[in-house]
Order: C-alpha cells, then structure tokens, then sequence
C-alpha cells in the first residue's frame, strides 16, 4: 500500500481548523430558526472538509481538531443530514488516510518475488480511541475537552445503550438516538478492523507479539474497566436481536410514526426508512468484531506457546468458551446465533466444541502417540452418532430438535470449508475437510440423521435438518 499523504498544514486546513471551534458552539443558539442555521454551517463545513481532503488530487489529511469536529458532529449531533454526512465523511477519511496499514518491501535486490510486509503505524495521525493514554497527558486533556475521545468505558456504555434500544426497537417512535449511536458503534469498529487487521497479518509474518499486544483491539478487551464477559454478551445480544427480517417491524413503526409529533414527517420516514439496512449493517459489524477477537485470541495461543507474552499481558478467557457457555444456558438464541454467525471456519469450530460437552468422553478424545490429545473434529462428531448407545447418550443431554440444528449448520460450515480448497497447512481445520472423502462424510450426515429417528420416531426431521439432508443426498448422487 502507497504512503497516504497526511501533510495537514495547508492553507485550506489551516483555514477550515480556525473556523472549527467557532462552528461547534452552540452556547446561546437554542431558537430552531438559528439552530437551522447552525446545522446548515455544519454541513457546510463537513463539506469543505471532504473537498480539501478527497476531493482534491493534492488532498491532505485533516488536522487531529478537524477530525475532532467531525466525530463530535457524529457522537452530539439530532439532525439526520449531519449525523449521515459525519458518518460517511469519517470512514471515507479513515480508508483514504489509514493510521495503520501494511507496506511491501523487497527483501533482496537479486529477488523481486521476494518481498514481506512491514507495519507502519503513524503516530500523529488522529484516533477516537484514548485506551493507552494517561489521565494527565496533554493529549488527553486535549481530546476530553473536545469531548471526542472514546475510552474502554464509554466504548462498552454504548454497546449497552444499542443493546437496550434494540430490545425496545418496537416501540412506537424511532429515536434518532438509535440510528446515531449504531452508527457510531459502526464506525468505531472499522477503527478497529482497520488496525487490527494489518497488526495481524504482520503478526503472522514475523511473530511479533508486541504488534498486537499494542493493537487498540487488545487495550480494549485488556481494560480493568469493562467486564469482559458481560461485554462478549452484549455484542452477541445485538447480532441475534438485529439478525431478523425487519420488514414487518418497518411497515409498524412508518405507520405509528405518523401519528407522533416528535419529528417531522420528512425525517421520520427516513429513519423508517433507514432502520432496517441500518440494523442489518449493525449486526454485520458486530459479527466481525467477534470474529476479530476470535482471531486475537488464536494468534495470543501461538504467543503463548512460544513464549511471547508475558504477566502483563494478563489472562482472558477465549472468547469461544463465552460463546458456548451463552448459547447452552440461552438457548433462545442458539438458532440466530447460527443463522447469522456465518463465517465457516468458526461457526464449525463453535459447534465441534459445543458437542463436545455433550458426547460421551471416552468417544470425543484419542490419544496421538506422542501423548497429545486431538479434539473433536466434524468427522469424529458423525461417527459418535454411528452406535445407538452414544445417540441416545448425547440426545439425553441435548434434545434431539438441537442435535439436528447443529449437524445441519456444522454440515453447511464444512462444505463452505471443503469448497475453498485450503492449502495444505493453512488453517487448524484442515483435518476436519481431509478427514473423509465428501461423499464419506455426506453418507455419515445422512446416517447421523437417521439415527436420531431411530431414537424417537415422532420426531420429525426440521427444516434445516431437510436441506441438509437434500444436499448431502444431491451430493452423493452427483459423485456416484
């Protein structure tokens, strides 16, 4: 990736940043003729601020006050105009202007193929993160005065306060509170994706702890000053609350709003409008931010084993044995849950560990030879349902309706994995597409089922269960 050019002293900039403070304040403009005004010159700032800095083939990055700006127009703002163009201006700077992001360089002259990544992480360039800073460094006092700066507290208050408006969303008015601070949730977790994701793959190169221990996404979930467990909770809580159709949900609430006054008829169809893409992109952003500490937690076990990671870096439970203990004591939400965690890997991961629990142990664990113990993969799963005795054992503990919903996710997540064709040695759940030929494990799929109606013949075979049941079946007929 080139350099982004971050030179933030041009006369444009310097002119935009002395106008800044005098746009935010509001202190005495409380009459809505004024405050239209008011909205009117943020936008008109917002404006200047995106043709000075991606408009322009010369553009540079905004001054850390300019950006201040923009994020307290999103965090403070209620017009729907300012709060969308603050939005969309902030992710579009945070693409163009990366803080963190990978640059290639050749490794030897005689070699052009042989090249690596390294981080480069810019220090000036503005966050709305202050995890790592002290309560009496400057740049903190800065950013509290502003009131832009995002701390591990606040960080989580607002996963909180989308968790409890989103169990409330059936209400008659549609806050724009609501719609704002999911957008905001949105936009700090693309901070996060856009620096961690770099600290990562560069991890991977060359094994350096300290890129990730210093990643903003590690600070967060390193805090004192959340719960973390409550924390994993609550985002899995917005992705089953947000992962339904919310068409019928839309309909409702278009038709009560119009009987509220609270907002005009203008901007409350368009926050109708708007909730349900805005829900659907909520519930995405969130499943990448636990995918990400799925993946933290995978490259903090390589550390570990190597060595790498000290008392400081104290101990946090992996992120999967929250998800499992959530989903087998709330039950309710293991179906969303399946529905909308779709990323094959880890879904299949969850679900082998989620058996686990359940299947007789003597049938879960081998013994390799030189003593190490071999989890329970997709393959091992199918054969424990080969014998009456383990069924009946595993459908005691877990009723059969949920048996069913697992094979047939566990199922789909194993043939997504089968068709990216994995290089050899490039993911932990290789053994689990190698296992068995895919017509060997279709058959197993196919029996597995057949054992649970042995068991109880009223049962009938759900939905899923069916598709499952199909493909295997197709699959087997197209091999044969």
């Amino acid at each position: 990736m080139d350099n982004p050019k971050r030179v933030a002293g041009g006369a444009a900039n310097r002119g935009l940043e002395e106008n800044t403070m005098a746009i935010l304040d509001t202190a005495g403009f409380n009459s809505s003729k004024i405050s239209h005004h008011l909205n009117d010159d943020r936008l008109a700032f917002l404006e200047a601020v995106r043709c000075a800095s991606l408009l322009s083939c010369n553009g540079t990055a905004p001054t850390s006050i300019m950006f201040e700006a923009v994020f307290q127009i999103l965090k403070d703002e209620d017009s729907l105009a300012l709060i969308m163009e603050s939005y969309q201006l902030l992710v579009d700077l945070t693409k163009r202007f990366p803080r963190v992001y990978l640059s290639k360089t050749e490794k030897s002259e005689s070699s052009s193929s042989n090249v690596k990544s390294e981080l480069v992480v810019v220090q000036e360039a503005w966050c709305p993160f202050s995890f790592g800073l002290d309560n009496y460094n400057e740049k903190a006092v800065a950013n509290k005065q502003l009131g832009g700066s995002v701390d591990s507290l606040s960080f989580h208050a607002l996963l909180q306060e989308v968790v409890k408006a989103s169990k409330e969303r059936k209400s008659e008015v549609v806050e724009i509170k609501f719609l704002r601070n999911m957008l905001l949730l949105q936009y700090l977790i693309i901070i996060f994706e856009g620096d961690f994701l770099p600290r990562n793959s560069a991890y991977q190169e060359n094994m350096n702890w300290t890129l990730l221990r210093e990643s903003l996404l590690n600070m967060l979930l390193g805090s004192r000053k959340i719960i973390y467990k409550g924390f994993i909770q609550d985002c899995l809580c917005i992705m089953c609350d947000l992962s339904f159709d919310q068409t019928e949900l839309s309909s409702e609430v278009s038709h009560d709003s119009r009987h509220s006054g609270d907002l005009s008829e203008e901007t409350d169809t368009a926050l109708v409008l708007a909730l349900p893409e805005l829900e659907k992109s909520t519930c995405t952003v969130l499943k990448k931010l636990v995918l990400m500490i799925m993946e933290l937690d995978l490259s903090r076990s390589m550390a570990d084993l190597q060595g790498l990671t000290t008392r400081a870096d104290g101990v946090r439970t992996p992120v999967v044995d929250i998800i499992l203990e959530e989903l087998i004591y709330n039950s309710d939400i293991l179906l969303s849950f399946l529905q909308v965690f779709d990323e094959p890997k880890w879904k299949l991961k969850v679900i082998e560990e989620y058996f686990q629990k359940y299947i007789p142990k003597s049938s879960v664990r081998t013994r390799r030879s030189n003593g190490q113990v071999k989890d329970l993969t997709f393959d091992g799963v199918l054969k424990c349902f080969s014998n009456s005795n383990s069924t009946k054992s595993i459908i005691k503990k877990l009723s059969i309706e949920v048996a069913q919903l697992l094979l047939a996710h566990a199922f789909q997540a194993y043939l997504s994995l089968s068709l990216q064709h994995l290089p050899e040695g490039g993911s932990e759940l290789k053994e689990d597409v190698k296992g068995s030929s895919l017509a060997e494990v279709c058959k197993n799929v196919i029996s597995a089922f057949t054992s649970l109606r042995r068991e109880d013949k009223d049962t009938e075979i759900l939905p899923f269960g069916k598709e499952a049941l199909f493909t295997a079946a197709t699959i087997l007929l197209t091999e044969s």
